[in-house]
């Protein structure tokens, strides 16, 4: 190898360090612009799959334009999301209403721990507890809301221009690509995405609904409290891939000891959701999804890491989503198309065909 191509090696391993050194910091200085436009996308892509149901219906693909399709698409996820944010309202008012006794349950709870354990647990949690300073933990979760409301506001809008983009981007798309070959090319790549992303959302949605109710019921037999709030928190995390299942497995489980003031719901509640986590993610799952998606899974436990990294929860949230974004793009491109390899299942890609 000659010293010029060892040298131009090594400019472009240094360029994509820096390109990627880069990325990474811009990801995360502007969290709080690109994670609602994300979040927005995703619904843009949940419209186009209610859009597509709504057309199943003879006499609304006849009848109904297309902007009133998205429209009520749009409507029904609102009035969800408005469902949704009322029962979680009464459902903690509930539990702020019972918090003496959770309180002395705990009480109750420490004391058999410690004669279970053989020494003093409540005073370490007690001294780890009196360095808490509530005010600013209180003040932080107000602060929390807030940004939420805001973003949500954001992504409405973000919505709304993404509904009206689509209507003239058809026209975009011809002076873009003057040829029509590069024109089909290019929108058979966002229906792909869109079929991709579409079908692992609606899919992870019925599964992750599927676990819920159970969880419910199995609640509902255990007599925990507020069992709706729980159902969907439930349903929230098991969009976190591997790990969500577990967290939202430990936080009833927890909760029963609040509640009874004894160890033995604890165990209950986590033999009996933890069973519903593991056949619904262990089998039913991998049935509904098979290999559709087409990422290995290194690759999803490599993203959660370092989208949550990134961004959080909500990057853990949106890894897969974004894992899928990438794939379609990557195989599009030949200078990139090795990367998609790497994230694929088994190496095998899909790309569109030339005409």
């Amino acid at each position: 190898m000659t010293a010029d191509h060892k040298s131009f090696d090594l400019s472009k391993t240094a360029y994509f360090l820096l390109i990627l050194v880069s990325t990474v910091i811009i990801l995360i200085y502007s969290e709080d612009y690109i994670v609602p436009f994300i979040i927005a996308l995703i619904v843009w892509f949940i419209i186009h799959e209610l859009r597509e149901n709504i057309q199943q219906i003879p006499w609304m693909k006849r009848n109904c334009p297309m902007w009133l399709q998205s429209a009520i698409a749009f409507i029904v996820i609102n009035v969800v999301i408005l469902i949704i944010i009322e029962l979680l309202m009464y459902s903690m008012s509930n539990l702020m209403s019972s918090l003496e006794l959770y309180e002395s349950n705990l009480d109750k709870s420490l004391m058999e721990v410690n004669a279970l354990a053989g020494m003093d647990v409540t005073s370490h949690l007690y001294s780890y507890l009196e360095k808490l300073d509530l005010t600013e933990l209180a003040s932080s979760l107000a602060d929390y809301i807030t940004v939420l409301l805001g973003d949500a506001f954001l992504i409405l809008l973000y919505v709304l221009f993404l509904l009206i983009e689509e209507s003239i981007f058809p026209e975009k798309l011809k002076r873009l690509y003057p040829s029509e070959k590069q024109q089909r090319k290019t929108v058979r790549l966002f229906n792909k995405m869109d079929h991709n992303i579409s079908r692992y959302l609606t899919l992870k949605t019925l599964v992750s609904l599927l676990t819920g109710l159970l969880s419910y019921f199995a609640l509902i037999a255990f007599g925990i409290n507020a069992p709706i709030f729980w159902a969907l928190l439930i349903f929230v995390l098991n969009y976190i891939p591997t790990i969500g299942s577990l967290i939202a497995t430990l936080f009833p489980a927890c909760f029963a000891i609040l509640q009874f003031g004894e160890l033995a719901p604890f165990v209950y509640i986590l033999l009996s959701v933890g069973a519903i986590q593991v056949i619904v993610g262990n089998v039913i799952e991998p049935k509904v999804m098979g290999n559709s998606l087409n990422i290995s899974s290194l690759v999803v436990i490599l993203s959660l890491t370092i989208w949550g990294a990134i961004w959080g929860v909500m990057g853990m949230i949106l890894s897969v989503p974004i894992t899928v974004m990438m794939i379609v793009v990557f195989e599009e491109i030949p200078s990139l198309r090795f990367i998609a390899v790497m994230l694929s299942e088994k190496g095998e890609l899909n790309a569109l065909e030339e005409d």
